[in-house]
């Protein structure tokens, strides 16, 4: 018989932690009846609507219980980094690089959206709004299959695949699990996850973890009050609008407290 699962949870604590904050987010919005327009990731709304907090909100987003199981499965058999302290990796490695493939594979799939949108002239991309937390769930196959190419990655405790061909496996399994899935999310986390692994990305530390949090903390709460998404009376921010200019912004509906972006909802993309 394998552990007991509270040493297993022990063992992963911020793996752990992920999946039950990625998992209550679920649950708040099947409750809530909130939609991947609200939460999502599009280039209309955040290059052109200001809409930064989505980079956050989208990463840790799921609707599908089907891409929030296989993404949970993915990360918990992942967890194995933080037990590879004696490799340079463990805990704090984790976390510090968490927080690194959150923002710049999110900020990546924007930066290709936007070649596409402005020199291929793919109007999809604009309004296309992706959700989930596979970018990365990429980056660390990426990662642990450069650091340690003999490990396995299990899925539903059912799967086992070679960590060394894990992401683009994963992408295979997914795109059949999962037909929306998002095959520029899965990429920008495997190309984030190979300049970590590469050394291309490095230097993180406590210091520069903290110091990174911070301005995303404040990112998310400006951009939320700029953009009218959410009330936050301590923070007053001048508006600045020009009349003969035309405005894209959202519009709070009644109904929940949900919130429309304009022009247009858009389609769906998992990652």
């Amino acid at each position: 018989m394998g552990k007991p699962l509270i040493y297993e949870i022990l063992e992963k604590p911020a793996s752990s932690s992920v999946i039950a904050i990625c998992s209550l987010i679920w649950y708040l919005i099947q409750k809530r009846g909130i939609g991947y327009s609200d939460v999502g990731l599009s280039y209309e709304a955040v290059m052109e609507g200001g809409q930064y907090w989505r980079i956050i909100t989208s990463a840790f987003s799921h609707v599908s219980v089907v891409h929030l199981v296989f993404n949970m499965s993915a990360l918990w058999s992942l967890g194995a980094v933080e037990q590879l302290g004696h490799l340079g990796l463990g805990v704090e490695y984790y976390l510090h690089y968490t927080v690194v493939l959150v923002v710049l594979s999110g900020l990546l799939v924007l930066g290709i959206y936007h070649v596409m949108i402005q020199r291929f002239k793919v109007e999809y991309f604009r309004r296309v709004t992706a959700v989930g937390y596979s970018c990365v769930v990429f980056g660390w196959m990426t990662i642990l299959a450069a650091k340690q190419p003999s490990s396995k990655l299990n899925l539903f405790g059912i799967l086992s695949l070679p960590i060394s061909f894990a992401p683009f496996e994963s992408l295979i399994f997914t795109s059949i699990m999962v037909p929306q899935a998002s095959f520029i999310g899965h990429l920008s986390g495997i190309i984030v996850g190979y300049s970590i692994a590469w050394g291309v990305i490095h230097g993180m530390n406590n210091y520069w973890a903290i110091t990174m949090l911070g301005w995303i903390v404040l990112v998310f709460i400006f951009s939320l009050k700029r953009t009218g998404s959410m009330e936050l009376r301590f923070i007053e921010i001048e508006p600045v609008t020009d009349p003969s200019l035309p405005s894209v912004g959202v519009v709070a509906s009644r109904n929940g407290g949900r919130m429309d972006v304009l022009p247009g909802r858009g389609v769906a993309d998992f990652v």
